[in-house]
């Protein structure tokens, strides 16, 4: 299938397709006039791809886990990479909370310092 078709069926821009080429997540064969021509099974690697993507993994780790995702079995290997990106997320996670606490302590000194019209500490 060509590169629109493939854009179509999985509602995936053609710059995100030649992207995932790029970053050597997609293959294409070239066909005459060096026109891409992707295999039937593109469509479920760029639904993958998604999936991955939108479970905030970088390219570079897509780019090793598919040769283990692509035939969806889940193997030891993928499992423990999986859960090792799951638990980079948590530790993200717990640093924004952590920041979202101190602005909330720096909104609410700097609200009571507007209500009683004290000047907020310096430091």
């Amino acid at each position: 299938m060509r590169i629109g078709e493939l854009a179509a069926l999985t509602a995936v821009s053609v710059r995100a397709l030649r992207y995932y080429e790029e970053q050597g997540l997609l293959v294409a064969e070239r066909g005459p006039g060096g026109r891409r021509r992707y295999p039937e099974g593109a469509v479920d690697r760029v639904r993958l791809i998604q999936r991955l993507y939108a479970a905030g993994l970088s390219s570079r780790t897509i780019r090793e886990l598919l040769p283990r995702a692509a035939n969806g079995e889940a193997t030891p290997e993928l499992l423990e990479r999986l859960s090792a990106e799951r638990r980079r997320l948590d530790g993200q996670i717990d640093d924004l909370v952590s920041t979202r606490g101190e602005l909330d302590a720096v909104i609410a000194l700097a609200t009571e310092s507007r209500r009683t019209g004290r000047r907020c500490p310096q430091h």
